[in-house]
Formats: C-alpha cells, structure tokens, sequence
C-alpha cells in the first residue's frame, strides 16, 4: 500500500451549498472577478509555496501521516499543484510530527517559482482598479515576440487591453504606421486590437513579414506591447543531386552529412534506409546534433542497407527524403558470417586493425561555446576507434550540476538544462578505448538577455500623495534602461513639476490628476529586450467592498485556510477583521492579516466557526463586509487498499473505507496508472471496495482510491502484480558452429513479474518427422546461452520455451537451419522383440531409431535369426520398416534374434542377441487326479496333477478351473447356472475356490491355459455345499399406531441357505442412558408380524431380528421404535427411516379413489353381463395386456390377470401352486464383477452382497397378493 502524501486539494475552499435562508450568500456559484486576489499561498519550511493545505489531527500512535489539502481553497482563484513533495509542518497540532513520507525529490517545475511569484503578489498589496473606475489601459494579452506563422493559414497578431473608457488600437510596422484601411486583406478585430491577414482572397504570407507593435489608447495615456517579429514559416525542397556510392575500408571512421535546406523553424532530423526502415544507432553508429550520421568504425554489415537522411518541418507538417547514400565496404573478411559477431574480439576476427580514438567532431582538442541563461547547453563529442571508443564527462574544477546535468545519444552528448552563471567553465569529455585515450575540452560562456529584478507595477495614488516606478533589470552584458510615457521617449514629452527621473526609478511628488499617464520601461541588451507598461492613476475614492456580501465558507476541520474581504479605495483603506461582532482586531496568534486584508487561520477548529467581519476605512469613508465560517470534518481513508500480488486468472478485491462528515456528499472513485479507471464487466465496483475477477497481464498498474467531498479528498494508493507466463525469448543466433555442437544464444523476454526457473530448448529437423518439435535439453532460467549437442546428419533448427511458476510462454520464433555432417550410426534400435502370431510363425519386431541417432540418409536395419543351440547359419534379411515375419516355423521354438542398424556411411556396431519364440498352440492334455474338498458352506479346495511340458505347446499360463451351480437343496428354488471361473497362475497344483453358496450341488471342470487359449477339459467333479446361516431379514418395519403397542413387520431373507427354524426376536427398552432388561422372542419360519404391548410410553424400544437354520442365527437387522411426540426426532417407518406412508393423507385419500373406481368397473361389468356383453379369459392368465390387444368388434374387452401377482421372484398358478421363474443367479450375481476375481490361492475377491433385483424364495414360504382384479374374477 502506499499513501500519497498530499490529500488533493479539490478548489477553492469557499465552496458552499445553495444560499442559507439566512441571507448568507453561496460563493460556489460566482466566478471570480478580476480583481479577485489568489487564495492561500501556505510557506513551508523547504522553501516551497503551496497551495491552502493543513494537517489532520491524528491520534498519538497512529503512525500514517496523512496531508489534507482543501478541495476549495479559501481564495477566490485557485491553485492546482499535483504530485509535489512537501515536508510535514512543525507543531500544527498538540505534538510535532514526523516527516512525510514521499517520492525521490525534484527540481520545483516552473509553475511553482510562478506560483510562488503570484503568492507575494497577491498578499503584497497589489491592488487593481475596478472597472466601473475611470483608468488608462492595460495590455492584457499579445503575440509572442518571435511569432512565427504556417503560410497556409490566415496570420493573426494579437493584442487585447482594458480600461476605462475602452481604448482604441492603431498598429506600427518596422517602426512605422501601419494603415490597416489601405489593406483589404488587413482587418481588426472588434473590440480588440487583434490583426487578421486574410489570404483566401489571394497574396503571398511573406510580403506581410516585419516587426509589428499594438498601441492600445484613451484619453488617460497609452500602453506598447511588445515588438512582435512576425515570420513566416519555410519549408524548402531538398536540393536534388546524385550521390556516388561512398567506398570505405572497414573498420575506419565515415561521416554520412545531411546538410538539410534550412527552414524556419529548423526541421527534425533522422535517418532511414530507402525502404522507410530506421537505422539502428548504438555508441559505434550515431546521429549527431547537427544532424550527420558518424561511424565510429565501419563494419561489414553496414553496407547491407542503404542510408537516407529525412527532414521533418513542423509547421507544415512534411518530411523531406534525401537522395540515399550506398556504402561499399573493403574488408579482408569478405563471408559475413553471423558467428563472428558475437565474437569476444570481433574486429581482431575479421582482421580489423586497432585504433586509438581521435574526434570526429569537434575537431582538434579545444573550442568554446556560448549559451544564454535560462536556455539549454547541449555539448557533443563524437569519437573515432578501434575498438569502439567510450565517452565521460567531466567539469574542470567541480563536479558535474546532477540535478540538471543529463547524458544523451549513447553518452556522446551532454545536456545541462535552465543553465545559470555558475553553470560557466571548462568542460572536457575523454574518449577512451584499450589503445588508449584523448580528450576536448569545451570553454563554455553564458551571457543573458535582460531579466526583469524589480518591474514596475500599476500606481494609483489619491490626490496629493507621493509614490514611485521601478524598473531594475540585470543581464549580460549590463542592459540600458529607457523611460518612455504613453509611447514616446520620456524626455520629448511635456516636462511635470511632479515627476523626477533618476536612472532605473521615476518618482511622483504631491501628486494631482494631470498625473495620469502610462509608463513604459525598455531595458534591453545585445541579447534581448524587455518592455513594461505600469500606468499612474489619481483616483478619491471612498471605500467600497469588491466580493459578494454574506457569503458562506466552508472549511475542512485542521487546515490552514484565509478569508478574503477584496476592497478598493483612494487613498488606500486599512482593513480590520472582527469575529461574531466582538470589539477585538483579529491578528497574532491563530490570525495573520497580510498588507492586502486577507485574514489567515493558521489551523482551523471547531471553536473558528462563527461570522467574521471585514471593516476598510479611510479618510473618505468606510465599508464592511461579512463571511459565515463552517467547519467540516475531515474526508480520511480508514482501511486502505494493499499491495497484492496475483496470478493471471484469479479475483484480486481491493478495499477502500472511508469515513467523512455527514453533512458532505461522499464520492469515491478509481484511478489506475493516475487514469481514470473504466469499469468493464470483469469489475465490480461497490462503496467499499473495487474487485477484479479473471485478472488479466493489462491489469496491472497502481490502483488509487480517491474518496471526495465538496470540499476535501483522500487518495490512497496500492499497486496490482500480476504474475503471468514470460514473454517469449526472441534473437536466437547460432554461434559456435562445430561438427557436433553448436552455441545458441538467446534474448530473454520479460518475466512477467515471475522469475524464469527454466529454458527448454527444443529441435525439428526437415527428413523424418518435419514440422514436429522435440524437446532437446533444459537449462536453468539464469541462463541465455547454451551449448547443444548435437547428432550427425540432421537439418536443425531450434527454438526456446521459457517456464515460471505461472506457466510456459509461447515457443520463440525458429533459428536459422544449421545441418551437421553424416557418419555409421552409433546405436542399434532398441525394444527387440520375437513372438509369434500363429503357431507357424515368428514376428520380429523393434523401435526405430529417430533422426537424431539416424546419423546418415537411408536408415535401414539388418534381420538376422537362427534357432537356439543349433549352432545353424544366421538368416537375415534388410529391412526398412519396423517389423520382420519368418515363416514355417516349429510350434514354440526359442529363436537368437540381432537387429543391426546401417546407413550409406556404415554399419552400426555388431548387436547383442535377444531370444524370441515362435508361435504357441493350444494345450493337448488336461490336469489330471482332480480332487475337491469341501471345507466350509462357501469354499473348497482343490489339487491335480501337472501336465507334461511338451503337451503345454507353449508357455504355461495358469491352470483354470471351470464350475457352476447345478442345484439347490432347497425344493423348488431355481438357480442359476452359468459357469463362472477361478484361476490359479503358474504351475501350481493347488488352490482354493471360495464364495459358493450353501446348501447346493455344484460341478467343476479343469483346463490348462497358455497365450493361445485352453486346452480340453478334465473330466467333471461333483460336490455339495453344507448348510450355512441365513442372510437378514428383509424390509424390517417398526410401526407405532398408538402408545399401547408396536407393531413389527418383516420380510423372509434373501437366501436362507438352509432349512429355517424360525426367527429370534431380541427388544429392550430405553431412556436416555437408562436401558431395562432384555427380552428374547422366538417364532416359527412363517411368522412375519409380532405386536409388543408397551409398558412404559416414556420409553423407546431397540429391536433385534435375525433368522436361523440349524447352523445357526444369521446376521440381524436393527431398528428403534419411533420417539414419542414431545421429541424433536421423526417418526420411524421403514428400515430406511422413511415416513410411513400408510399413515399419511394422502395415500389413504389414493386409495379410497382407487377403491371407487374398482367399485364403478364391477357395476359396469355386471350391467355388460345383464345386457349378454361377450367377456372372454384369456387362456394365460400371466400375459399381460398390450397396447397391441384391441377391444373387440363387437365393443367387449378382453380383460388378463395382469395384477394378480405373485410375490417377486413366483409365479401363482390357478390352483395356488407356486412356480419358479426363470432366474440368472449366479456368483455373477453377487459379486463385484462378471467375472470374478480371485487371490492366488484362487479364492474369491469381495464380500458377500445381496442383489436386491432377484428374489429366491420357497414357495411354501410365499404368499398370493390379492388385488382388485382377483375379486372382479371372483364375483364373475
């Protein structure tokens, strides 16, 4: 975060809201008339004016300074100084503060020394007559002295003045009268004294050119403005001429001269190839003041282009071309070869002999210079050498002015702005190299054209009074000083009894009306003139006040401000102030009045508010005037925006809360980079902050917040860091070239605020794989040149990513191609491999080798095979591609297998072996002495013997066995039996297979598996599952229809695994941490309801239900009676802990409709019967109907059994025999996958699970659904 120094004033500090009902004039509203004085012109201690501004109090502690300047200031003009460092006053409030906080500090711009002129000024009694007041004129705007004019526009000299009555004009040209009315094209403004030339009409600019001079005149005298030098712009045409090509021997010096047409004012000048590109400029090649373009030393690479000098006329706004110069360099080194460039000793590379310097301008070891004050110095030295030469500046006894001193065009120049007397001397600059060094020294002179010490100001003077004119200059040479009245030479007019001259000063003794006259002062010198006009007016008249009356002041609470009572009189009044009609003068203390009356409080509280009077009196009379002073709190910026730092793409939020004065509107806005801020659809501005969302590489800058009233602001500043991917590198150049490497060098882009951690160089050469990039090698980001290793006979061309912590920029732009020579590839393809793919053959496979390990054109390989152990002659073969098939091959054979790569220089070295196989086929034998044991409800296990090897025909895989579920030992429960299967990999010959179901019969098969498939079966084992415990019990329901009972319902397990002997029911009653004893019910297997009858209606009960075989009990499901009313819990249905809809409206609502439907369809269907309606039955009472069975003809409808239902899982026949549907179980069915998995040992991955989409149940534990559609056959 950072605090801007200052609070910037926002005007004048009068600023006030509408007019009170109490007469008290707004000043807001009225500009500032003339006469009006500047406002508060607060001195500090650093010597520097400012405008009103004070300190807000701030608690002992806090340690932000803050500086509060008025937005209004107290003056009725305002003062605008922006961005100006200043030092915080001493003891403006119960303690002295600290310093604050600011920028590197400046020279004062020249606004402040004006500034500062027109504060002593205003508050030194300089006062102007109104202008309902007889006086003599006043030039109030001119022409500049040298004004120089665009031929193409119509010329206007200005001259405007005021007095009273209103002055007429008359001009001079060239010292002469000018007579406007013999020129038609001559005219003057109405009203004014202006000039316009009209050229539309025709006439050539140049014939008007001359010095011109305004007389403005009434009948109280008469003011001169300045001479005005009136020229017209030029612009001449470039001299057309053929220029030889200029032949230079490299490394020596050259000067290309522009010599450009001169022009009025001089044209800028710069130099461009013919092509309209700029010529780069470094120390060696640069441009010099005069406009010539110098080489230090001449290289190859100048010559690659052409160079034309360019002249651009301001006025006229055109650019003039030279005829181009072409260079022709003599060089001992004809190849410009990029590489030597880069070169540690360039010149020495390209055989340039080394120079010691010598100038090439100035010329020689010594010149002089003048320069006028207050103007610019600008020396130049411009040396020749081998190397290139360097150039310092020094000041011969003294040190170089560092505020003003500035080092220009490659330190060739040097620059000394606003240059005084003590800027005078010697100067020198020294041009050095390692050959050796000289220097030039520059004497350098200043002179000054007059400036003014002391100019005469306006007398007015009441009758019989005494005053005097002053007009003290000084300048180089000494300037003459000349006094002239209304025009003319002092000592030609009428002589004055009252009036004596003594050199720079007139002085007026009992003066009377017939004084009235204006004065003018010339002081001028070889170098310039300056001209005064200061009029003498006699003038009785009694005080009178110049401002509104009653006007309303607001202030803001510890600022400094003044109060302003503008008033004019003859003689001049004095002027007192007084607070709330009290007798008192108000000065010394927290008041200071100045010579003009203006009242300064020196730091503003509360107590200060209140009506101040202004009182001016004098011989003739007295006026006085009111001012209404309220005080405001201060606008401050309490919790301040922060500095941040943010990737791109995130939301930053800056905050900015303010306090302020309630009775002031409050605006806060945003400024980014001292700009207005645009706020676009990614900002989101509210009254307390600013937030940016999607943070993007334009959003940062500095954010201020500026919080505003009428009267006062705040600003408080934070910069945004955005971190965002680096800029792309950029210049790469090979160096370095060499057989097998090659240094690339490149220029970094920028960071993006985040550090460059790495570099990754990446190649793509133009034979096997053109347009496609690999990465090559990376290196540090600390890093911009690297050597790079390189492979034989590969067209390279590289590029350059750059990474940071936020990302990786764009690729660089390619380098030039760089190809290295061929040579026997040093590597074999990797990855070889011999399988087969049938069992009569053998594919031999491998990876290619790349470009970069090709290392020479045709990359081919050589294939060569034999079996293993036979000790029989190689095959081979050349092959191009990646793949090799051998035929006719053994059914699994070992193979020797060697992959040789070779190109037209040579083989590569002799490969290592690899063994491969010739193709498998299926297995012949099956395991044989199968034996399972059966060890517990859901397992077994199972051992064989091993196959013969050469029967496997291939590599053994694993031994596979194959089983399925031939029945339950349930009657009537059908079961699935689709085969599932345990694997057991290697050569093993035993294992265990697990997750069967209890209570079945099973059968299991035994294969032998390699990589072609499985071998024949074994002959088919037989076993049984025991009995095993029951699953639980399912949709366990708790019911509370009332506080007497409970009501239990359950469902019959999923799988009983076994014969069930009943259900074990296990409750126990509960309060809180209190638990009763526990009671234990058994009932039969068809039991499915139980009520308990409760004892306790406080109490909760905890139920337990599990099913049981002879094994033993299964697993149990728990549920809680519902919580009596008064609890916060819900009522408890189902085991899920959803709501019994039972109980609920509207399903009993549901039903009671579904039930008089029924009732409606049996009254139409016996009204059918009555009437002989044909009502066929279906003959399958199971099939539904379709959309595709039609009423039919003759209107009747044939009605099915759709909802006479069995429970899931039956089927109901008409005789209420039960009938098993068709089922897919399996150990699918209850598993994690389709088809299994198992652990080594071949037991079966997973638990247990239930499918909850199939139902197994017995038929003589199920019972028939009735439904509506059984009673309309019943009653048929």
């Amino acid at each position: 975060m950072r605090r801007l120094a200052a609070r910037g004033a926002a005007g004048d500090a009068r600023e006030v809201a509408a007019p009170a009902a109490d007469g008290w004039d707004s000043a807001q509203a009225r500009s500032p008339s003339p006469w009006r004085l500047i406002g508060l012109c607060a001195i500090w201690d650093t010597g520097v004016f400012l405008p009103s501004a004070a300190w807000n109090g701030v608690s002992s502690g806090v340690e932000r300074r803050r500086l509060n300047e008025a937005k209004k200031l107290s003056s009725v003009q305002e003062v605008q100084l922006k961005r100006f460092e200043v030092t915080r006053p001493q003891g403006l409030g119960n303690k002295e503060r600290g310093r604050v906080p600011r920028m590197a500090r400046q020279p004062a711009p020249p606004w402040v020394h004006a500034a500062f002129l027109f504060c002593l000024l205003s508050l030194g009694g300089a006062i102007e007559i109104p202008m309902d007041l007889t006086q003599p004129p006043t030039i109030t705007k001119q022409s500049v002295k040298d004004h120089i004019v665009d031929p193409r526009d119509n010329i206007l000299i200005e001259c405007e003045a005021k007095g009273n009555p209103a002055p007429s004009f008359h001009w001079t040209r060239n010292s002469r009268f000018f007579n406007i009315a013999k020129d038609p094209r001559v005219s003057m403004r109405r009203r004014s004294g202006t000039l316009v030339i009209d050229f539309r009409s025709g006439g050539r600019p140049e014939e008007y050119e001359g010095e011109y001079q305004c007389f403005a005149r009434n009948k109280f005298g008469t003011a001169l403005s300045n001479r005005i030098r009136l020229q017209v712009s030029k612009s001449p045409l470039w001299p057309k001429e053929n220029l030889d090509p200029v032949v230079v021997q490299e490394g020596a010096p050259l000067t290309l001269q522009c010599n450009p047409p001169p022009g009025l004012p001089s044209p800028v000048i710069f130099w461009m190839s013919s092509s309209m590109e700029p010529i780069a400029q470094d120390k060696r090649v640069s441009q010099g003041h005069n406009g010539d373009l110098y080489f230090s030393n001449v290289m190859l690479q100048d010559m690659q282009t052409d160079y034309s000098c360019n002249a651009r006329f301001h006025f006229t706004h055109t650019i003039q071309q030279k005829n181009p110069f072409t260079l022709k360099v003599l060089t001992n080194h004809p190849y410009n070869d990029s590489s030597l460039r880069n070169h540690p000793d360039m010149y020495s590379a390209r055989g340039v002999a080394e120079r010691t310097p010598s100038f090439m301008y100035p010329q020689g070891t010594a010149s002089s210079q003048m320069v006028l004050r207050g103007m610019d110095l600008l020396l130049e030295c411009i040396a020749s050498g081998v190397p290139t030469p360097d150039i310092a500046w020094y000041k011969k006894g003294g040190d170089l002015p560092s505020d003003k001193a500035k080092f220009e065009n490659f330190n060739k120049a040097l620059r000394i702005t606003n240059v005084s007397e003590e800027d005078s001397g010697e100067y020198f600059c020294l041009a050095s190299n390692k050959m050796g060094s000289i220097r030039h020294t520059i004497s350098v002179r200043v002179k000054a054209a007059p400036y003014w010490l002391d100019e005469p100001k306006n007398l007015i003077l009441a009758p019989g009074e005494d005053g005097r004119l002053v007009c003290r200059a000084n300048g180089n040479p000494k300037p003459t000083v000349q006094w002239m009245v209304n025009g003319e030479p002092l000592q030609s007019a009428p002589p004055n009894p009252n009036r004596e001259v003594a050199g720079d000063t007139i002085i007026f003794r009992d003066t009377q009306i017939s004084s009235r006259a204006v004065y003018q002062c010339n002081t001028s010198n070889e170098h310039g003139y300056l001209l005064a006009n200061a009029f003498v007016s006699v003038l009785d008249v009694p005080p009178r006040m110049l401002s509104p009356r009653n006007q309303l002041i607001r202030v803001i609470l510890y600022n400094r401000t003044r109060l302003d009572c503008p008033f004019f009189g003859s003689p001049i009044p004095t002027l007192r102030w007084f607070k709330n009609g009290q007798g008192s003068n108000l000065d010394g203390g927290n008041y200071h009045v100045y010579e003009n009356g203006s009242l300064e409080i020196k730091m503003i509280r509360k107590e200060d508010q209140g009506i101040y009077t202004c009182v001016a009196t004098n011989i003739l009379g007295k006026a006085e005037n009111q001012v209404r002073l309220e005080v405001k709190d201060p606008t401050r910026i309490y919790r301040m925006p922060e500095d941040q730092v943010a990737k791109r793409g995130t939301t930053v939020q800056l905050e900015c809360r303010v306090k302020h004065d309630p009775s002031l509107k409050l605006t806060v806005s945003w400024l980014k980079d001292d700009e207005p801020l645009y706020i676009g659809n990614r900002m989101k501005k509210e009254d307390d902050s600013l937030t940016i969302f999607g943070v993007a590489e334009r959003d940062q800058g500095s954010y201020t917040c500026v919080a505003s009233t009428e009267l006062d602001q705040d600003l408080a500043k934070a910069y945004l860091t955005v971190l965002g991917r680096p800029d792309r590198p950029r210049d790469l150049e090979l160096t370095d070239l060499a057989e097998r490497s090659v240094r690339l060098t490149w220029i970094p882009g920028d960071d993006n605020n985040s550090p460059i951690t790495d570099y990754v160089v990446q190649f793509e050469e133009d034979q096997f794989q053109p347009g496609v990039w690999h990465d090559h090698s990376k290196y540090p980001g600390s890093v911009n040149s690297a050597v790079l290793r390189l492979s034989p006979y590969v067209n390279y061309q590289f590029r350059v990513i750059a990474i940071n912590e936020v990302g990786s920029s764009h690729p660089s732009l390619p380098s030039e191609r760089y190809r290295t020579s061929g040579a026997p590839p040093e590597s074999n393809p990797g990855d070889v491999k011999g399988e087969g793919t049938r069992k009569n053959n053998m594919e031999i496979t491998w990876t290619p080798m790349n470009a970069t390990s090709a290392f020479g054109p045709n990359l081919r390989y050589i294939v060569k095979w034999r079996r293993r152990e036979t000790r029989e002659a190689w095959n081979n073969v050349t092959v191009w591609g990646s793949r090799y098939v051998v035929g006719q091959t053994p059914v699994y054979v070992p193979y020797e297998i060697r992959v040789q790569a070779e190109n037209d220089f040579g083989k590569g070295p002799e490969p290592e072996s690899v063994i491969g196989y010739s193709g498998e086929d299926y297995p012949r034998a099956a395991p044989t002495e199968v034996k399972v044991r059966v060890m517990n409800s859901t397992a077994i296990s199972l051992q064989w013997n091993r196959v013969y090897s050469d029967t496997v025909q291939g590599q053994l895989r694993e031994y596979r066995a194959y089983y399925w579920r031939e029945s339950s030992l349930l009657k009537n429960l059908w079961v699935s039996q689709k085969r599932q299967q345990a694997s057991f990999p290697g050569d093993r010959l035993r294992g265990v297979v697990s997750r069967l179901f209890p209570y079945s019969n099973y059968k299991l098969e035994m294969v032998v598996v390699n990589g072609r498939g499985d071998g024949p079966r074994s002959e088919t084992k037989e076993f049984t599952t025991p009995e095993g415990v029951p699953s639980a019990p399912r949709r366990f329901r708790v019911r509370q229809p009332n506080l007497e009972t409970i009501n239990l319902e359950w469902d019959h397990p999923e799988h009983p695994n076994g014969i069930m002997l009943g259900y074990t029911l296990k409750y126990v009653a509960f309060n809180g941490t209190k638990v009763g004893k526990q009671i234990v019910e058994n009932f039969s297997p068809n039991q499915t309801k139980f009520t308990v009858q409760r004892t306790d209606p406080v109490s909760r009960y905890r139920f337990t239900l599990s099913a049981r075989t002879q094994v033993g009990s299964g697993e149990a499901v728990t549920e809680e009676s519902p919580a009596p009313p008064n609890e916060a819990t819900p009522t408890a249905a189902y085991t899920n802990n959803q709501a019994d809809i039972a109980t609920q409206g509207w399903f009993i609502g549901l039903m009671c409709a579904i039930a008089l439907l029924v009732l409606i369809l049996l009254i139409v269907c016996f009204i059918k019967r009555s009437r002989g309606g044909k009502y066929p039955v279906r003959e399958k009472k199971d099939v539904p109907l379709g959309p595709e069975d039609p009423k039919e003809e003759d209107g009747s409808f044939d009605y099915s059994d759709e909802d006479n239902k069995p429970l899931q899982g039956s089927q109901t026949s008409l005789d209420g025999t039960i009938k098993q549907q068709e089922s897919d179980d399996s150990l699918v069915d209850y598993g994690e996958g389709g088809e299994g998995q198992f652990n080594e040992d071949g037991s079966f991955i997973g638990q247990y699970t239930v499918k909850k989409d199939k139902d197994e149940t017995e038929g003589n534990e199920s019972s028939e659904a009735t439904s509506p559609v059984n009673a309309i056959y019943s009653l048929a």
